[in-house]
């Protein structure tokens, strides 16, 4: 038989695996898991009733965090002349135009997010092949292709995430840190179901919402009931 590790045995005394806890207790628990040597990333698996083969039963979007994430993104923008100015004192972590796309096109890949000014696009179209397998392409339902470049850079700054339907039926996101509050971590989740809720697509059928777990990056995955948090539809 396998050997389990002294953070599995404690955790068996910790986690029923067949409970499903209401939010509040289940944020208790996985911060009473959280025993890594470095502040792991509060993280939320939710199963959705929806095919994403189909056209209609696609969730995607962006939500702020009202506590932020804990984790500091580099953001990259690509734009010109006011734009490009307001964005470099909005934050922005590196600007240019087509300057900066040819360094991209030559490896240059250290940012977390990209926005891109609406009249840059023909010039965003040729990293298509880079950005777009990483996930990173400036998209305008996300907010990453506007003509504010500046307020977007300071919504991600703040904590805004990125949310998207997987192939299995299952969205994933990074909500906080275990170092956060119980509070903070349960008003960030609350903030992300209420954003999945209200980009319920059209071709939704049945029940919406299925289930829904969290888990610290090292920790164990603690159910949690939707009735909690509103997600029973």
């Amino acid at each position: 038989m396998p050997k389990i590790s002294k953070a599995k045995q404690a955790w068996a005394d910790k986690v029923d695996r067949e409970k499903e806890y209401d939010l509040t207790e289940a944020v208790k628990v996985l911060k009473s898991c959280a025993k890594a040597k470095f502040d792991e990333s509060v993280e939320i698996a939710l199963n959705l009733g929806l095919d994403p083969k189909h056209a209609d039963q696609q969730v995607r979007g962006v939500t702020a965090l009202p506590n932020g994430t804990g984790k500091t993104y580099r953001v990259a923008v690509i734009a010109k002349g006011d734009a490009a100015e307001a964005a470099k004192k909005a934050g922005a972590d590196v600007v240019g135009d087509e300057d900066l796309v040819k360094k991209m096109e030559g490896g240059f890949l250290d940012f977390d997010r990209v926005v891109a000014t609406p009249d840059c696009m023909p010039l965003v179209g040729r990293l298509g092949k880079i950005l777009g397998p990483k996930g990173l392409m400036p998209n305008p339902k996300l907010g990453t292709v506007t003509p504010n470049p500046a307020k977007a850079v300071e919504d991600i700054k703040a904590g805004q995430i990125e949310f998207k339907l997987e192939k299995r039926g299952i969205v994933h996101a990074a909500v906080g840190k275990t170092s956060f509050k119980e509070k903070q971590i349960e008003e960030n989740i609350q903030a992300f179901i209420d954003a999945i809720r209200a980009a319920k697509p059209s071709g939704a059928k049945g029940v919406y919402m299925q289930a829904m777990a969290i888990s610290s990056t090292m920790g164990p995955g603690v159910k949690v009931a939707l009735s909690s948090v509103g997600g029973t539809q």
